[in-house]
């Protein structure tokens, strides 16, 4: 994105796959389940694609990475699964440290971001 003087916003828009890319949609849709079947999540996935397979965006194929991991039914959310990892970490950190109230208030803030997210997907 860059900003004129006038402050609009000009996005780049090149949505075509790069001429210099070899690698087939199929190939590249192959890595990305291996890579999920290993455990990693999407964000990690697409890191794994730019730095090791020269993969700039797996869009570029028509299709985003979660959706392929739908389609292949080993999609995880990682914004839940991060936040349950931290609720964890700041129990174990409370069982220690009783007298700390922030983390404390912390855990209810946690608790009560993982609620509204598990509510979002029933709703979905």
């Amino acid at each position: 994105m860059i900003r004129t003087k006038t402050q609009k916003i000009i996005k780049a828009s090149n949505k075509n796959k790069p001429e210099w890319l070899s690698t087939s949609e199929k190939d590249i849709e192959a890595i990305i389940v291996k890579l999920a079947k290993q455990g990693l999540t999407s964000e990690k996935i697409g890191l794994v694609l730019r730095d090791s397979y020269g993969v700039p965006k797996a869009k570029f194929l028509g299709k985003k990475i979660n959706k392929i991991l739908k389609e292949n039914n080993l999609y995880k959310n990682a914004d839940l699964e991060n936040l349950e990892r931290k609720l964890s970490l700041i129990k174990v950190h409370l069982e220690k440290n009783k007298q700390d109230k922030s983390a404390g208030r912390a855990l209810t803030i946690i608790s009560a971001r993982i609620k509204k997210i598990k509510a979002r997907r029933k709703e979905k």
